[in-house]
């Protein structure tokens, strides 16, 4: 039962997150596109009032007519509207969920033992999880003092983007050395989540704040408040489709279990920054296609590197009759064993002593060894309610089905997570024999 309500209360949780990012992000995409429709003022009492740009439109039978203010609107109303409790509650329910998932079984979800690196292999979980929230806390800093040292008044944005670009490049290289290739792709991601939510917090909103008062004052706003937020706000829409991607990436593991886990990464945060661009020009009545072409062969890109190798075609030195025989059902068993199948074809068996042992029986021992204790109809670790992403591995067939997955991240040493079931490289070899066939 404790189980049960620790995942049902996680399935709670990720609603929350995922409603409020909706609310947040459809928001902000609403306002850039609102602000880049913007057009002078046509009649002469709009300018007389002060009317920076206007737009009409129209929407569920209605018509609309929006006008911007920079510092000077003609009046105040008590009921302005404010937009950031959105911003606050995705970026709380995230952590919330980060720390439930990762924090609080950081040896499982956060050791990488596989990585190039000797003192971060040897780290414990506690050691994990502080880095992992230091990654959050020191990542905004530096993008942080990035805006203030290369920008400050707005006068050099091109630089700016270009520094805050080479620095996810980095952020995404460190990641992937450091963490285990799923938490480095959501490390990353909640990174640029914090940035995104701590210029509203930091920037965006104080800076409106002391613009209302100026103006309940009789005062005059400062502008650079205005553009401060300006700037910020055009930093988040820019990051909002490349962590959308980060933060779903934990489902298809072809993405961070490849060796080009850091690079594929790189790619689809600057195909999401670049799609994007496409729809900021759009509204402006800029249809320029160099950008979501650009995109598609970033993703391209992305494909080609994470596409499996040659490798998983079945090897030269296993028997033709082996290599026909395509997994599809238990009777796989008596008919497709690698060491028998080479005799029975007249051949002498030159395989490797993997190769020569990876029958569905001993696979299957292997996988019911290692990994039922979570993928399983009825899981035994502590802390499992069900089998994770649905994959249930208690029989032959289940095995059979799901071997493209189980070769990829048992060969790529993502699974079992933080190698808790201590599955030998043996083993490992064992499975990719198998499923070579």
């Amino acid at each position: 039962m404790e189980a049960f309500l620790y995942e049902y209360g996680n399935l709670l949780l990720r609603w929350l997150h995922v409603i409020a990012a909706i609310s947040w992000i459809g928001e902000s995409i609403y306002f850039v596109m609102l602000d880049n429709s913007l057009h002078a003022p046509r009649d002469e009492r709009g300018k007389k009032l002060g009317v920076f740009g206007e737009m009409w439109a129209v929407h569920g039978g209605g018509f609309y007519h929006n006008q911007k203010y920079l510092t000077n609107p003609p009046e105040l109303p008590a009921d302005l509207h404010w937009s950031f409790w959105k911003s606050y509650t995705t970026w709380l329910s995230g952590f919330a969920l980060f720390s439930i998932m990762y924090l609080m079984k950081p040896a499982f979800y956060l050791v990488n033992p596989n990585s190039p690196w000797t003192w971060a292999a040897s780290m414990n979980g506690l050691q994990a999880g502080i880095l992992a929230v230091a990654f959050l806390v020191v990542g905004y800093i530096i993008y942080s003092q990035l805006c203030r040292r290369i920008s400050p008044n707005m006068e050099r944005d091109g630089l700016l983007s270009l520094a805050v670009g080479i620095m996810m490049v980095a952020v995404a290289w460190l990641t992937v050395q450091i963490f285990p290739g799923r938490a480095a792709f959501l490390i990353t991601g909640a990174l640029m989540a914090t940035c995104m939510s701590a210029n509203v917090f930091f920037w965006i909103i104080p800076g409106q704040r002391r613009m209302v008062a100026a103006l309940k004052a009789g005062q005059a706003p400062d502008p650079l408040d205005g553009k401060r937020g300006k700037q910020r706000s055009v930093h988040n829409t820019y990051f909002t489709l490349p962590v959308v991607f980060l933060m779903l990436s934990n489902h298809y593991s072809f993405t961070y279990t490849s060796p080009y886990a850091w690079i594929i990464m790189v790619l689809f945060i600057f195909a999401g920054a670049v799609i994007r661009q496409y729809f900021v020009l759009r509204h402006m009545g800029k249809n320029q296609l160099g950008y979501p072409v650009a995109g598609v062969v970033l993703l391209a890109l992305v494909g080609w590197l994470a596409a499996p190798s040659t490798a998983d075609k079945p090897a030269a030195n296993v028997p033709a009759k082996a290599a026909q025989q395509v997994p599809g059902s238990a009777g796989m068993a008596e008919t497709g064993m690698a060491a028998g199948t080479a005799e029975e074809a007249g051949g002498q068996d030159t395989a490797p002593a993997s190769d020569r042992g990876a029958t569905l029986e001993r696979v299957h021992a292997i996988v019911v060894a290692r990994c039922t204790e979570c993928h399983s109809a009825k899981p035994t670790f502590a802390g499992i309610a069900s089998a994770p992403a649905g994959i249930v591995l208690d029989t032959n067939e289940q095995t059979i089905m799901h071997a493209a997955q189980i070769k990829q991240v048992v060969g790529s040493k993502y699974m079992p997570l933080g190698n808790i079931t201590k599955m030998t490289d043996d083993e490992r070899a064992v499975i990719a024999a198998w499923a070579g066939q």
